[in-house]
């Protein structure tokens, strides 16, 4: 297996690492690196059960990423250990068109989120959802919890908390929990205003399906739910 992926400038590796510091600050265990045919998938996990009882719906952040060279690998990485590296990078100024090598961190496995992959293919589209509205799901959800759990509460508590919230439906997207609305706002996938990593605001997110699962995408990157076995039927 590879232990190193070259990435194709360090733009690239910058806008990894915003990726990630965003994902850090609602996750900040793991995150998963599946590299081939010259692409690098990185995945983060959002929300996703803890325990066989625990009915939260699975989500994850995905971006990707051109590689330089033939790097073939699937592994689990401690995020924190991966921004050190990309920080070290960062701090020796590479040049700007120049491809840059990333070495990976030590495995684990202990990210039971990881042990669950999306499928690649057989994807259909639906009809696009409204971006704003997206964001207000949220918006609002993000207030919500932020009101129901005080400063200090238990872990348990506070899981079950965010399981409630994030677990319902997208308004007049039913089927799709309000968690993968929170992942593509807190991932950076909708935009916003100013931002010139984002690219402004997105209009529309694009939405297609297989089986239990649902990926959100715009051109900032993807939110992959699997959804549970209740909301299938529509």
């Amino acid at each position: 297996m590879s232990q190193t992926f070259s990435l194709v400038d360090s733009l690239s590796l910058n806008d990894l690492h915003v990726f990630l510091s965003r994902a850090g600050r609602v996750e900040d265990g793991s995150v998963r690196l599946i590299a081939g045919s010259g692409v690098l998938a990185v995945y983060v996990g959002v929300l996703f059960p803890v325990g066989l009882l625990d009915e939260s719906p699975t989500v994850l952040g995905l971006r990707t990423f051109a590689l330089t060279d033939d790097a073939s690998f699937d592994a689990v990485v401690p995020m924190r250990s991966l921004m050190e590296r990309i920080v070290r990078l960062q701090g020796q100024n590479p040049e700007p068109d120049a491809p840059v090598t990333v070495g990976l961190p030590i495995q684990v496995n202990t990210a039971t989120w990881a042990a669950i992959s999306p499928p690649r293919g057989g994807w259909h589209a639906l009809p696009q959802a409204d971006a704003a509205m997206i964001e207000r799901t949220a918006r609002a959800g993000i207030e919500e919890v932020a009101e129901a759990v005080p400063t200090g509460m238990g872990e348990q508590i506070v899981h079950r908390v965010r399981s409630e919230v994030w677990g319902r439906g997208i308004p007049g997207l039913e089927y799709v929990p309000a968690g993968a609305a929170f992942a593509a706002y807190s991932l950076g996938f909708l935009g916003t205003d100013g931002d010139a990593q984002s690219g402004g605001r997105v209009a529309s997110v694009s939405l297609f399906e297989t089986g239990p699962w649902t990926r959100l995408s715009t051109p900032r990157g993807h939110t992959l739910v699997r959804r549970r076995g209740w909301t299938l039927q529509r």
